[in-house]
């Protein structure tokens, strides 16, 4: 139990350190520089949190209700503060493709998720140095290693991070019809549902910058297939969905798909 304590402490502390960097980012930055800005500082969170979570789910095996409740209350936390930022490479990329930004500003964001993602490592292997908890002093004796994230095959990996992209993309491309205040709590219940249907098999991240912080230091399988994991999956699950909704769906029933495209600020700010 204090191991659960330490890790919610330190739940809290990144949370709280990355709002006050949003929020002094804000007054020094108002310009355009602010939303890459909050961009880093929302991915540092997520990627910082998730580290934790992985580490605690792995190691003081929690019970399945505590597990889900924990996923749930922290993927609400960040649809909260995160602020329209989409903490996901997948967004940066869709925004470019739809126009809605150039290619110079969606490399820019892509650049600072990931370079977010990379401090997010340290700042977690600094906190597990320090000995909290027994779980962080047994991983420390690792060496902070982290072993074969797959329950599956490669190609099933893959396809549960496709699916789950996909799945994703469309809860925000139609979570606009809720109403506003039960918005965040869906899009958490289905993140944390398919944390709980795919993570035993991929870790279920869908977020190509996530991955790469949390899932690509593992050992057991090469660079190459994290990529097509991690990366290509959860790309072909948004693009797939997009063609679906967006163009094979309207076609087959004869209607236009002016008005269809959801703007990538309007998804982000599900995110």
């Amino acid at each position: 139990m204090t191991d659960l304590w330490v890790s919610l402490s330190v739940l809290v502390a990144v949370v709280l350190l990355s709002e006050a960097t949003r929020r002094t980012a804000a007054r020094l930055s108002p310009g355009a520089y602010w939303i890459y800005l909050l961009e880093a500082a929302s991915t540092f969170q997520l990627c910082c949190c998730t580290h934790e979570l992985k580490l605690l789910g792995e190691t003081a095996r929690l019970e399945l209700p505590v597990g889900l409740a924990l996923t749930y209350t922290v993927t609400l936390i960040h649809l909260i503060t995160f602020r329209g930022a989409s903490c996901n490479a997948s967004g940066a990329l869709e925004s470019f493709c739809r126009g809605g930004s150039s290619f110079r500003a969606a490399f820019a964001l892509i650049v600072c998720q990931f370079g977010a993602a990379v401090a997010a490592q340290f700042f977690a292997a600094s906190v597990w140095s320090l000995g909290l908890s027994d779980i962080h002093l047994r991983h420390q004796r690792f060496g902070f290693r982290c072993f074969d994230p797959l329950g599956g095959t490669v190609l099933e990996a893959a396809a549960v991070e496709l699916a789950c992209g996909f799945i994703v993309q469309a809860t925000a491309m139609h979570i606009h019809k809720l109403d506003e205040k039960l918005r965040a709590h869906f899009f958490a219940a289905v993140i944390t549902a398919l944390v709980y249907a795919g993570g035993s098999i991929s870790g279920a991240v869908f977020n190509p910058v996530l991955a790469f912080s949390v899932q690509f230091p593992c050992s057991g399988h090469s660079y190459l297939e994290y990529c097509f994991i991690y990366w290509l999956g959860p790309v072909l699950g948004v693009a797939s969905c997009i063609l679906l909704f967006e163009k094979i769906i309207p076609f087959l029933s004869g209607k236009s798909t002016i008005g269809l495209d959801v703007p990538a600020a309007q998804k982000q700010k599900t995110q």
